[in-house]
């Protein structure tokens, strides 16, 4: 009979070190607080009382996501204090979409191992991407799971909570031919198509982690770790003043996957490729991978992040507007009648 004593730790699992973790990232979830927030980090569920009274018919929204296969970029680089803010946007961005301002969020962490500083620089990033916006981080989870991950390697998850006026919510019914589409820019890849980004960069131009890519200035790190731009705050401003249709957030399938699924029957999306410059990122892994223009637009972004559907008649003002906030935007578009069986974006 075995008489030796093991404990959790032995096995992998140090409870010390979750508690000196969860200390540590104190400050930081402080920083994202709402006053609608009832308790601090902890217990068994996150409190968050809803203002019913700003709402006649309040509708929460909801929506959850990863970071995908960007990780990997940032376990070659080991760096993770940006990554957290991709976890953020990848939710708020898709519930924004309906008119919905985002009250919550919450996250999950797995590791093989855990590393306080190293899960305190990860939370870091969710509390900047929370601060963007507008959102409380009332919870979340770490689970350390030996054996399951490999070496220092570890995955993300989030989920967030948002709420919108019934009679508010932008669910692209109201779309019609002559609307006009406006692109919102990206900050590069966003966190979509990084299986083909690494494919052509690491493997086919056998680019190493740290090497410099000339035209940018920048190292394939810097370059392809850039946060997810967060699109609330200016979005949300939008909708006070102007008349806003329809929102399609570019994520996997690019503009040819996603912009139809806010667009009703009978509509197509008439995008003027020319209208933006697609930034040299996306060229350099077009060229690199020999990749056909079909597959760059429907795996990445190539350069707009968001697209808003809006009337001719506000177009203008919208784009002055956005210009205000600090965001880059472009008339990329518009809404043209479509024929039954047909595609409904075209790229001219």
């Amino acid at each position: 009979m075995n008489e030796t004593k093991i404990t959790y730790k032995d096995a992998g699992v140090d409870i010390d070190a979750g508690n000196t973790f969860v200390k540590m990232i104190k400050p930081l979830v402080k920083a994202t607080s709402r006053p609608e927030v009832l308790a601090d980090i902890g217990g068994f569920g996150g409190l968050f009382s809803l203002n019913t009274g700003k709402y006649k018919h309040p509708v929460l929204v909801s929506g959850t996501d990863g970071v995908g296969t960007k990780l990997k970029l940032a376990f070659l680089a080991d760096r993770h204090d940006t990554i957290g803010i991709d976890l953020v946007a990848m939710c708020v961005n898709d519930i924004i979409v309906q008119g919905a301002e985002p009250l919550f969020f919450l996250d999950y962490l797995a590791t093989a191992k855990l590393d306080p500083a190293k899960g305190a620089s990860i939370i870091k990033g969710v509390s900047e991407g929370c601060v963007q916006a507008g959102c409380a981080l009332i919870g979340g989870e770490t689970a350390e799971m030996p054996g399951f991950y490999s070496g220092d390697e570890y995955d993300m998850a989030g989920f967030a909570v948002g709420v919108v006026e019934r009679e508010n919510i932008i669910d692209g019914s109201s779309i019609t031919v002559g609307n006009h589409l406006i692109g919102l820019a990206s900050s590069g890849l966003h966190s979509n198509g990084y299986s083909l980004a690494r494919k052509v960069i690491l493997d086919v131009m056998g680019m190493d982690i740290n090497d410099q890519i000339p035209s940018l200035g920048k190292t394939v790190a810097e370059e392809l770790l850039t946060p997810t731009r967060i699109y609330v705050r200016s979005i949300m401003n939008l909708l006070r003043d102007f008349t806003i249709n329809g929102i399609a957030h570019i994520t996997g399938g690019g503009l040819l996957e996603n912009i139809p699924r806010v667009l009703p029957n009978g509509c197509k999306a008439v995008i003027r490729k020319d209208s933006w410059q697609v930034p040299e990122i996306f060229q350099i892994i077009q060229k690199g991978g020999n990749i056909e223009e079909s597959e760059l637009f429907r795996t990445f972004n190539c350069g707009i992040g968001m697209v808003i559907i809006v009337p001719e008649r506000e177009a203008e003002e919208i784009l002055i507007r956005l210009s205000g906030l600090n965001e880059t935007a472009f008339h990329i578009g518009e809404v043209v009648k479509c024929e039954a069986g047909k595609e409904c974006v075209e790229l001219v």
